[in-house]
């Protein structure tokens, strides 16, 4: 069961972000600022850009169904589409009324109410259909190519609404992933070539950073083994980009390689700290805690 705060946050952000999609379209101004519009500034920056322009892919019939069935269950529980007289009443079908006597505010305020859930419906199936619109027609789109833009703030957008920092660690290895498929499209361009694999090395620092303190903090070595799994299959593909492959590009992808390497040897040592009960490390750096060495008699 998610926590309160959890649910009242992500209600209060689905909000503004309504708030904001509204106005990035020419709405009113809400004359505030809140401290989440700098995580959603990405996600309207994707739904301005596909207004400007729209990709011709067509959406997965199954996702569409599946998200009307969303939105009309939204809708039923929400309450959107019930006269406000309805639910204006009691148990005993009386009115609610105000201080002085003088009638009901209540069906204004539920009306405001309505509108503002429906509004933020849409916002979300717009920006879930503009993330899977996006997502299709730039899903093999590399460095140079006019979509790539759009493919890299669809991944900010992700990031933006992940709930925790795992799913963000999670996240930020499967941009890795990504950044080495790209990598493979762009060899015998050594400058693209290496610009691709920092974005890449970059990539796998936040995530493995993230997984790492999760960890670490919660005693867990679950987000260790996301970590593991993500070097075995990464090590032999970034391996296999060393065939046929110029001097230059043969360097920078050792690089890599030995950044995985690091990776792997820091995971172990953090299980084994984690093993052995040893405190929370202090010291971190790019790749997260770097913890002290289990004594021998245990």
């Amino acid at each position: 069961m998610p926590a309160v705060d959890d649910i009242l946050f992500s209600r209060r952000r689905a909000e503004r972000f309504a708030q904001l999609l509204d106005e990035a379209n020419g709405g009113r101004r809400h004359h505030v600022r809140s401290r989440i519009d700098d995580q959603l500034a990405p996600l309207v920056a994707v739904g301005q850009r596909l207004a400007a322009e729209r990709p011709t892919v067509e959406v997965d019939p199954e996702f569409r169904t599946g998200l009307r069935a969303m939105l009309l269950a939204t809708a039923e529980r929400e309450g959107l589409g019930t006269p406000a007289a309805a639910t204006a009443a009691g148990p005993a079908g009386q009115r609610a009324t105000t201080g002085s006597g003088k009638g009901s505010l209540l069906p204004a305020v539920t009306a405001r109410r309505a509108r503002a859930r429906g509004a933020i419906l849409v916002g979300v199936a717009a920006g879930a259909i503009a993330v899977s619109g996006i997502s299709a027609a730039s899903e093999n789109a590399v460095p140079g190519d006019a979509l790539y833009g759009m493919k890299r703030s669809t991944e900010r957008a992700q990031l933006a609404l992940a709930s925790s920092d795992i799913s963000r660690g999670q996240l930020f290895l499967d941009f890795a992933r990504t950044r080495l498929g790209e990598a493979a499209e762009l060899r015998g361009d050594h400058d693209g070539f290496s610009a691709v694999l920092d974005d890449m090395d970059a990539d796998t620092r936040q995530g493995v950073r993230l997984l790492t303190t999760a960890a670490v903090q919660r005693a867990d070595a679950a987000g260790l083994d996301t970590v593991n799994t993500f070097v075995a299959g990464q090590r032999r593909a970034v391996n296999d980009l060393l065939a046929g492959a110029a001097r230059d590009d043969r360097d920078r992808t050792r690089e890599s390689l030995a950044l995985l390497d690091a990776v792997r040897e820091r995971s172990d040592a953090l299980r084994a700290a984690i093993g052995c009960d040893l405190p929370v490390p202090v010291a971190s750096d790019t790749l997260g805690p770097t913890p002290a060495t289990c004594p021998a008699d245990r």
